[in-house]
């Protein structure tokens, strides 16, 4: 045969049962295995229920993905919150809890960190303690007593003068009162003497390695000193506190755990 143009002849054949490799027997089983699914196919069109091969499976994609629901933004569902009753009652409770707090924190009791020694072994550094101040105004001041104060000018010209540090200055420091308007008071020997009397003291870390007075506290100031006597930027330095700069007194730690209590405050 002669084939012009170099194109390749189409050639059309019928294929026997032998040259596909599949008997009579099985091409008839594949006729009635089509036929039964097209029987299926016909009666699932008039309504009737046939079980899905693929269950839960997806025909168009990107349908579902055009209507599945946006999610909304944080500003969103913050307005939505705001305007709902659900959010006006949260926001008038929160409020409510906030002024409580406030007043509380103000008028009657605080919390205070311990940041230094001085107050040793009565506080040590990172005790957390509650300080109230209520009682300051409806009953004087004793010995013995620990006090949260806002320092005298006395104090912040030291800091400024002396450590150039005006920002710690005007931080609240914490100390005992060992002594009250009248009291004469006497530091002799590392003991501590008020009007002649030494003083039982079993909360001091030590003796004092100083000596102090006599000295008389006027009226409306008292006279604190720190528990570390040695280790305190106090009184026995800067001179006596005003009573007004009492903030209030310390009752009780509450923080850490194992230190809970009021051990040595009175």
């Amino acid at each position: 045969m002669v084939l012009g143009m170099g194109i390749s002849p189409t050639i059309a054949f019928t294929p026997s049962f032998s040259q596909i490799k599949i008997s009579p027997l099985g091409m008839a089983n594949k006729l009635k295995f089509l036929k039964r699914n097209t029987s299926m196919n016909m009666a699932g069109d008039n309504g009737d229920k046939t079980d899905d091969p693929n269950p839960g499976g997806m025909s168009d994609w990107n349908d579902d993905e055009d209507n599945a629901p946006q999610s909304e933004n944080f500003l969103d569902v913050l307005k939505n919150w705001i305007r709902s009753d659900e959010g006006k009652e949260d926001i008038q409770t929160y409020t409510l809890s906030l002024a409580i707090a406030l007043i509380l924190r103000l008028t009657i009791i605080e919390p205070r960190y311990i940041p230094s020694l001085s107050m040793y072994p009565t506080f040590d550094i990172g005790d957390q303690l509650a300080v109230e101040k209520v009682t300051k105004r409806i009953r004087p001041f004793n010995r013995n007593e620990v006090v949260v104060f806002n320092p005298p000018d006395s104090f912040r010209e030291i800091m400024a003068n002396n450590y150039g540090n005006a920002k710690k200055s005007k931080e609240a420091l914490i100390k005992r009162i060992v002594a009250v308007e009248g009291d004469e008071v006497i530091v002799r020997n590392g003991k501590l003497f008020i009007n002649g009397k030494q003083q039982d003291e079993p909360f001091t870390n030590e003796d004092a390695a100083y000596e102090f007075g006599p000295v008389l506290v006027p009226a409306g100031d008292v006279l604190v000193l720190g528990d570390n006597r040695n280790h305190s930027l106090d009184g026995h330095i800067w001179g006596f506190l005003p009573k007004e700069n009492v903030i209030g007194r310390a009752v009780f730690i509450y923080w850490p755990p194992w230190r809970v209590g009021n051990e040595g405050m009175f």
